[in-house]
């Protein structure tokens, strides 16, 4: 036997059956009320992305704030039996991304979220889509 320290094996399993997205979105939602979060934003992502079928995106009104809000989803996430398949940004809590697979949330300081405008940047062929529907519908009055 060896001294030296064995490589550690972190297991991720999903509950079984896993939540459907609205459950994650759903608790996503009461987590960031229960906190107050500022500024929540659903955004469907689906067929533009293939990381993730929702990002939320909250904003806190500072990194403390911002780094509870964080710990409040993924606190909320477990009571579904649902371990983050990851959390990055905490030390700096400047924008925390907490990934529960299919919905990815963002929970940002307001500066940041104006900066990285992740909103504008995956709602932008939407934009187009809505304001050409609505040419449409002109033409046809």
């Amino acid at each position: 036997m060896s001294n030296q320290p064995q490589p550690q094996t972190i297991k991720v399993e999903l509950p079984n059956p896993p939540p459907s997205v609205e459950q994650l979105l759903a608790c996503v939602t009461d987590a960031t009320e229960e906190l107050k979060a500022k500024d929540v934003v659903t955004i469907d992502v689906r067929g533009k992305s293939s990381v993730a079928d929702y990002f939320v995106i909250a904003s806190g009104t500072s990194s403390r704030h911002v780094k509870s809000i964080a710990e409040e989803v993924v606190r909320f996430a477990k009571k579904l039996d649902m371990m983050p398949l990851g959390v990055e940004g905490e030390r700096e809590a400047e924008w925390v991304l907490v990934d529960l697979g299919d919905v990815v949330v963002h929970v940002m300081l307001p500066r940041v979220r104006e900066l990285y405008a992740l909103e504008r940047l995956w709602t932008v062929g939407d934009q187009r889509r809505q304001h050409e529907e609505e040419e449409g519908q002109d033409d046809e009055v």
